[in-house]
């Protein structure tokens, strides 16, 4: 109700001002001669002046209403940047949400007010185009990424590979939990794959996301981690990279992107997935290590 009567107010205001009837208010609403001619006069005043208030107005609070991006940790740096790059173009602000894709698709699932979803795999999206909750025709896969094994740096171990793990002087390993964490599920494909995993399963410390990892290594409470190649700039020099993991070892780390079903402002959104989709996009994502998807 309070909307309307806003709107009744501005329509009204539009219409006065637009045919320049300030010195004259009193004259067009005290009318007594014609009461019948009164009320049709103010009915279509009200008539022609919504529609201006609506040309003028609402388009602009549109245009201009936030969007939410829920987006994997690993692309904080990039995404922030490309945010910044979106603000100053379009007016519209973006809020982001970094966390694991496995927790922010549950989040989607349960109704969060999200307008698009970036993942660090094609699971977590596939869940969400499985329950019809993200727009099919926006999705399009944007970057990709690669496994890497990282050591503090002042570890005294000689690790050169992932086969490594398996020195008795490993005794915790960290890696991210593959309930919802990408980079835990590429990691535990890949020491599967190696034949590595039954040999130290028991040794394998589960962070909540892939910076955690990340943070554990930085901070010396485990004797290595494995991560993504574009976090161990963020660790800034704290930590080192032992080995890098074979594309044959693990399926490949693809970046999907999508416009969300319910968003609130799926043009907007829209607009932002365009811009990470661009050449423009393209160079940011690679100047924070990311690869062409294709």
């Amino acid at each position: 109700m309070d909307e309307c009567f806003w709107l009744v107010r501005v329509a009204r205001w539009v219409f006065l001002r637009q045919l320049n009837l300030d010195q004259d208010i009193s004259r067009v609403i005290n009318v007594k001669r014609n009461p019948r001619r009164h009320s049709k006069l103010h009915i279509a005043a009200y008539l022609v002046a919504l529609l201006l208030a609506r040309d003028s107005f609402l388009p602009v609070a549109a245009q201009n209403r936030p969007i939410v991006v829920a987006a994997a940790i690993s692309l904080k740096e990039s995404f922030s940047e490309l945010g910044n790059i979106y603000e100053r173009r379009t007016g519209t602000k973006v809020t982001f949400t970094f966390g694991a894709s496995g927790e922010l698709e549950k989040q989607i699932e349960a109704g969060a007010p999200v307008d698009a979803f970036a993942s660090a795999a094609e699971r977590e999206m596939d869940e969400l185009q499985a329950r019809n909750l993200i727009d099919r025709a926006t999705r399009a896969d944007f970057a990709r990424n690669t496994l890497v094994l990282v050591v503090p740096r002042a570890s005294k171990l000689q690790m050169r590979s992932f086969h490594d793990l398996e020195k008795p002087g490993v005794t915790k390993i960290a890696i991210g939990n593959p309930k919802t964490v990408p980079a835990g599920q590429y990691a535990q494909q890949l020491l599967r794959n190696t034949q590595i995993l039954p040999k130290i399963e028991s040794r394998l410390i589960l962070a909540e996301n892939v910076r955690q990892v990340l943070d554990y290594v930085a901070r010396e409470e485990v004797d290595a981690g494995i991560v993504y190649a574009t976090d161990v700039q963020v660790a800034q020099g704290k930590v080192l990279v032992a080995a890098r993991a074979p594309d044959r070892d693990c399926d490949p780390i693809l970046y999907p992107l999508a416009v969300t079903r319910d968003s609130g402002n799926a043009k907007a959104a829209k607009e932002f997935v365009d811009l990470v989709l661009s050449p423009e996009g393209i160079q940011v994502l690679k100047k924070y290590g990311f690869q062409a998807s294709k």
